[in-house]
């Protein structure tokens, strides 16, 4: 037969509990009355209860003077055991079953719940009385504090700035580092800039340490100033990137380092270009790693970087995914890096006509939002161009600049609605640099990397309107000045981030970094989907081979790769070696041909067959039909024998022995064709077979 386990549904007791007013008395008599039943059938001798009474207020009493009880506490306590006790004598004499017993009973018992509910409330006022006095003394010492640094600083101000203010408030930040005056201008028209343009005597007459300064700002009205004290120079100390990789977003900003005060001061890019300027040894490209750092964890941004010596900046952010373990998909930290004129190139124009042609084919979007601003999202994210050097490109004089500034212009100046801003960097804040009007209108988040240099440290061109800065004040590498338009510029420092936290980083973020919008990614063209592809990226599958450098063409005013005469070349047709380091005949043939049509435009295949003429005859080398090489049928088999995982096109060349880049090119038109599926995952990118897609 089986049994009920249905749990109990009746009340449930917590013995672990204490004993309140009503239950401590109710103990109390039922247990007088059980132990005066049990000696009166016992005949046992009275005054053992009376004893055992006495010691139990005795040692209550103790108890109670060691706690630091109040008197009337201790007292009732004693009382309670006296009468149970007194009561059971009785009771074991007389006879506990009797009217007049237990009425005298139920009414001690109700004397000790009211006696304990009554001093039980007097203690909690007690406590609450004693936290209170802890809390006013407290506060008696920080306003005496307070009052002695309004004082101090009342008489400060009128002795070095001649003008008296009201001090309404005393802030000490949180950090100990120091402190903030909320005060109270003088009638007549006086500003704040009367005390921020004397900082340095200010912080010079209250003997402040180096590196702390008085730095005066707007209040909370035209009347009012804030004027924030530094007494702990925390600019000196180098501290490490923050280690906890949480998600970021474009719309809660980015954090690019930490104030005077400790608190981090973040960069909000929806809208702005950014500007940072450090000389050599200022810590600039440690702080454009911290950068790139806060764009890798944000949830809808994608980072492009332009640098021109030899990629320096971004290959720290793609090499963690070129060297991880080829059964885990690690993403590159940055979406796309270019180290030469021609990848530039490409990449601006891309973001070009991404932008542009986001603008036109979101405009139900923005209409369904109600905002003239592309809604950006982890579905629409926001490109960011980090151009290093990016304000020398500008000011540059040389022709293959000159074709980069112009098309970094046009992205400033047209792009900002459709989520497409930059972040340029510069040697020194000079007038070559902040002279154009495009950088200054558009880069309002701009930071200063002093490191105590004083040549082309230019403050008062970079923060136009702030007074009282200067470079000695961050003579330390990794500080200087930060503003924005949600923050004056002020002392800052970036934190030190080493090349270990950049690959925790790009693995802990690899599945964070959001994809290009289908509708961009179309726009962006093949530029952007082979942009990682090694043809194009040799320095970074091989490091053993030379960065290319570039040229414009003379005729196009396109970048060209330089050691190609402009004349005829025929290498293609020369007989060359096989084997290991053999020249690749098919790139060569491509050179060829476009070479010829550069100069001829006669080999475009004819659309009716011809008899050949007579002479140089080139039709070897015109591009394989629509349908392809003869090879192919056998590529696209052995992809869908692959699977899912797809095969490399490097796989595909060694599989059917040709080149790789008539390999890639045939791929890339069986992709067009829909009879494969290119998957883009960086240094890692494969074709699969559309049964397995």
């Amino acid at each position: 037969m089986a049994t009920n386990t249905a749990p109990s549904t009746g009340p449930v007791w917590d013995w672990s509990a204490g004993h309140g007013p009503v239950t401590g008395a109710l103990s109390a008599t039922t247990g007088a009355f059980a132990v005066s039943t049990i000696g009166a059938l016992t005949h046992m001798p009275p005054t053992w209860a009376l004893a055992a009474g006495t010691v139990g207020a005795i040692g209550h009493t103790a108890t109670g003077l060691r706690q630091k009880l109040a008197g009337r506490t201790i007292g009732a306590r004693a009382a309670s055991w006296l009468l149970g006790s007194g009561w059971t004598t009785w009771a074991i004499a007389t006879g506990p079953l009797t009217w007049s017993a237990l009425g005298s009973l139920a009414v001690i018992g109700v004397g000790m719940g009211a006696a304990a509910r009554s001093v039980g409330l007097y203690e909690e006022a007690r406590e609450l009385e004693a936290i209170a006095a802890a809390e006013r003394q407290v506060a008696r010492e920080l306003s005496a504090g307070r009052r002695a640094i309004a004082a101090e600083w009342v008489d400060r101000i009128e002795r070095v700035c001649h003008i008296t203010i009201r001090v309404l408030a005393v802030e000490t930040w949180p950090t100990g580092a120091g402190f903030t005056i909320d005060a109270e201008l003088p009638s007549g028209g006086t500003t704040y800039d009367r005390i921020a343009a004397e900082s340095a005597r200010l912080a010079a007459d209250a003997r402040l340490p180096h590196g702390c300064t008085a730095i005066a700002s707007r209040g909370i009205d035209q009347g009012r100033v804030l004027i924030d004290v530094t007494t702990v120079n925390v600019l000196e100390q180098e501290t490490p990137y923050p280690d906890g990789y949480g998600p970021l977003s474009i719309h809660t900003g980015i954090p690019w380092g930490y104030r005077t005060n400790a608190e981090e001061i973040c960069a909000y890019l929806r809208e702005q270009c950014a500007l940072v300027v450090g000389p050599t040894g200022s810590g600039k490209s440690n702080m454009i790693h911290v950068i790139l750092a806060g764009f890798a964890r944000a949830e809808d941004m994608l980072t492009w970087v332009i640098d021109l010596n030899a990629g320096g900046a971004g290959l720290p952010w793609v090499r963690p995914a070129m060297t991880a373990d080829p059964d885990k998909e690690v993403r590159p930290g940055i979406d796309w890096l270019a180290s030469t004129h021609t990848e530039a190139l490409l990449m601006l124009e891309a973001a070009l006509r991404v932008g542009l042609h986001r603008k036109q084919a979101y405009q139900d979007l923005m209409a369904k939002a109600n905002t003239d601003l592309l809604p950006i999202s982890p579905e629409i994210p926001q490109i960011m161009l980090v151009i290093d050097e990016g304000a020398e490109i500008l000011a540059s004089s040389d022709p293959q600049m000159r074709i980069l500034a112009k098309k970094i212009l046009e992205v400033i100046r047209m792009l900002r609605s459709a989520g497409i801003r930059t972040v340029l960097t510069a040697l020194g804040a000079t007038g070559s640099v902040l002279g154009n009007l495009m950088i200054r209108r558009e880069g309002k988040v701009r930071v200063a990397l002093t490191g105590g240099e004083t040549e082309g440290m230019d403050l008062a061109k970079l923060f136009p309107g702030t007074r009282g800065l200067r470079v000695d004040q961050a003579p330390y590498k990794g500080a200087g000045f930060m503003g924005t338009p949600e923050s004056p510029a002020a002392l800052f420092k970036t934190w030190r981030i080493l090349p270990n936290q950049i690959r925790d980083i790009v693995h802990a973020t690899s599945d964070r970094h959001p994809r290009l919008d289908a509708i961009s990614a179309q726009a962006a063209g093949p530029d952007y989907t082979h942009r990682w592809d090694p043809a194009r990226t040799p320095w970074l599958t091989n490091p053993a081979t030379p960065t290319p450098s570039a040229a414009p063409d003379t005729a196009t005013g396109a970048a060209r790769p330089v050691g190609r005469s402009g004349s005829l070349n025929l290498k293609a047709l020369r007989d060359e070696p096989t084997g290991p380091g053999a020249i690749d005949e098919d790139a060569l043939a491509e050179e060829f041909m476009r070479q010829i049509d550069a100069k001829f435009g006669t080999t475009e295949p004819a659309t009716e067959p011809r008899t050949p003429a007579p002479g140089l005859n080139l039709s070897a080398l015109r591009d394989e039909k629509d349908t392809g090489p003869g090879w192919l049928p056998d590529a696209i088999t052995a992809i869908r024998d692959a699977g899912t995982d797809g095969l490399k096109p490097a796989a595909i060349a060694d599989l059917v022995g040709k080149g790789r880049e008539s390999v890639r090119k045939a791929l890339k038109g069986a992709a067009e064709r829909g009879e494969l599926i290119y998957r883009d995952r960086g240094p890692h990118s494969v074709y699969v077979h559309p049964d397995h897609a």
